[in-house]
């Protein structure tokens, strides 16, 4: 559709076209079942956890209601985009309409900001637990715990509302995107009207996306100067409470460094399908593995499984 104002023309589209899918022939029923099961894969173990930290009483602490939030914002993320690329994949025509394109913005910017906030307010939760454990349970409770949760949530749709709206006022001189889908960057560089507002609002977002490295960083020196300090026991609680914590970090760290990469920089002459794995990254392997791992690092989660697990199966016996 055209449109002329005085002597400027300006061009605004029903739908974007993807040009990160490639026909691959019979291929694309392996990658549909390779990205479905994958995806089935990350729907159940995330849900379980979620269910069994709900239902456990014996769980209902901050710390597993953190994991809870964690749990819930990966299928939420994942939610967002998988099953829009497993349609996409088995599709001859890869385009996708603009209301779903800023939905699908919204769910993927959203997703990244809860996940780092998450992580943030889960490294100061080990803080206090390793460091003052005598104070734990009066400076983090559970009602504390929801309220931290709660502001994070509202934050991160708030705040992306605000650049989304500023996204969706601009004017388009184009529809192609070199991706799977879509990203605010990509979508707001297809604008020919002025983007001046919108690149100071996205300046200022992305600097309050470095604000929860200054708590990681706090509770983790904090937390190395104890364990450098303190007894052996003391070190063991800080590895098999931290470890999962700091690997999920440092994956998650590096899915968001590719995301900007590829958002900002010329990958044309990166080999296509690391270019595919690169994009998929972060919507697979946090999701796949925190569940994986938090279930199997921290004892007491581990071992609530294991016990429900065991009681659905004497149940079934029993049947």
């Amino acid at each position: 559709m055209v449109s002329h104002f005085g002597n400027s023309t300006s061009f605004s589209f029903s739908y974007f076209i993807l040009e990160g899918y490639e026909d691959v022939g019979s291929l694309k029923y392996f990658y549909f079942m390779l990205t479905a099961m994958v995806y089935i894969v990350i729907v159940i173990v995330n849900t379980s956890l979620i269910v069994v930290i709900c239902v456990n009483r014996s769980l209902h602490e901050p710390m597993y209601i953190f994991l809870c939030s964690l749990f819930v914002n990966e299928l939420y993320g994942t939610a967002g985009m998988l099953p829009f690329i497993l349609v996409q994949i088995l599709s001859d025509i890869h385009t996708i309409s603009v209301s779903l394109c800023f939905l699908q913005m919204f769910c993927l910017h959203t997703y990244i900001k809860i996940e780092i906030f998450n992580l943030a307010i889960m490294s100061y939760d080990r803080y206090l637990a390793i460091c003052c454990p005598l104070q734990y349970n009066t400076r983090m409770t559970c009602k504390k715990a929801v309220i931290f949760i709660l502001a994070v949530w509202l934050y991160s749709f708030v705040s992306f509302l605000i650049t989304l709206s500023l996204n969706i006022r601009l004017t388009r001189c184009g529809n192609t995107i070199n991706s799977l889908g879509c990203t605010n960057y990509q979508v707001a560089e297809l604008a020919c009207s002025d983007p001046k507002v919108n690149n100071i609002y996205g300046l200022f977002a992305n600097v309050l996306l470095l604000v929860p490295l200054f708590p990681i960083l706090f509770s983790y020196m904090k937390i190395l100067i104890v364990c450098f300090s303190g007894s052996k026991q003391t070190r063991q609680k800080a590895v098999s409470t931290c470890t999962p914590h700091l690997t999920s970090l440092i994956y998650f760290s590096l899915g968001y460094i590719f995301v900007v990469i590829q958002s900002r920089i010329d990958m044309s002459s990166v080999p296509r399908e690391l270019r595919i794995i690169l994009s998929l990254y972060l919507l697979i392997v946090p999701p796949f593995l925190n569940p994986i791992m938090f279930g199997l690092q921290l004892s007491k989660l581990r071992n609530t499984c294991k016990h429900v697990l065991c009681y659905k199966m004497l149940a079934c016996q029993r049947d």
